[in-house]
């Protein structure tokens, strides 16, 4: 809970204005981040996307340029890779470029019994998914808290909200990138720098494709990457930003419905939707 002294601190703001602001985004080279980077070039930011597809990024890059006249830079990076923040942060600064918001949106999932899961695509999932939303956040946050005028959006999921039978490292893993960042609202208040975990649901990406399975789906309907972009940013424009949302009505209400039962009954009903059909 709050301290009445934190409280007073949660002043109410502006709409954040990304004109001439630098916004670096992860997995930026398809689905949620690439919808990211064309609604904050929109808004007038340059941008730094990361991905390890450069053809793909070399594409956005130019749509973005042609269509809004900012600044596109490419960095192709495996974000498994020990030290992926500090590398950014070194290539950043060797192009004399200046962050100001960053999106930690990469990230990927596997799917099925853990004993069966190869242990190596494992530890690629936790470098991804969390030693490098904790790496990349640790290279910016000082000159994000010091411009003052950015947003840190750390992307998780609603399987951040249950154990996941079939999906136990991702939805950990995202439970962790929910917590953490919310930490770090707490320690931003005071800054100026709005700091946001985003957990969509079901999303029309790349995801179901890389985890080779539409099972982990739930069977629910599945919002568009301009749907849970939207939602974000929307957010984070409020007077008094939350330290998390989530996108879409209806998996706000199943998160609520999630805290009105037992632990078990929420593993039990996970592992049914999310078994295998």
């Amino acid at each position: 809970m709050l301290s009445a002294a934190a409280v007073s601190r949660e002043q109410p703001m502006n709409a954040v204005d990304y004109r001439g602001q630098t916004t670096l985004i992860t997995g930026a080279s398809a689905g949620i981040g690439a919808e990211f980077a064309r609604q904050i070039a929109a808004r007038g930011s340059h941008v730094i996307l990361v991905a390890r597809r450069r053809e793909r990024l070399d594409e956005l890059a130019a749509e973005l340029t042609a269509a809004h006249g900012v600044q596109a830079a490419v960095i192709p990076l495996d974000l498994s890779r020990p030290g992926a923040g500090q590398m950014l942060a070194e290539e950043v600064a060797r192009r004399d470029l200046t962050v100001t918001s960053v999106v930690n949106n990469a990230g990927f999932g596997t799917f099925g019994p853990f004993h069966t899961e190869d242990p190596q695509r494992l530890r690629e999932e936790i470098s991804v998914d969390v030693a490098g939303v904790v790496d990349i956040s640790r290279a910016f946050i000082e000159p994000l808290r010091t411009s003052g005028t950015g947003v840190l959006i750390n992307v998780a999921s609603m399987a951040a909200y249950f154990p996941s039978p079939n999906m136990a490292v991702y939805a950990a893993a995202k439970a962790f990138v929910l917590s953490f960042t919310e930490a770090l609202w707490r320690e931003s208040l005071d800054t100026g720098l709005r700091v946001l975990a985003l957990s969509p649901g079901a999303t029309s990406t790349e995801f179901f494709d890389v985890i080779g399975t539409d099972s982990a789906d739930g069977g629910t309907r599945r919002q568009s990457p301009q749907e849970v972009v939207t939602t974000a940013l929307r957010t984070l424009d409020r007077r008094t930003p939350p330290p998390s949302v989530i996108s879409g009505r209806l998996n706000r209400v199943m998160a609520s419905l999630g805290r009105a039962v037992t632990r078990r009954r929420a593993v039990l009903l996970m592992g049914s939707m999310t078994a295998a059909r």
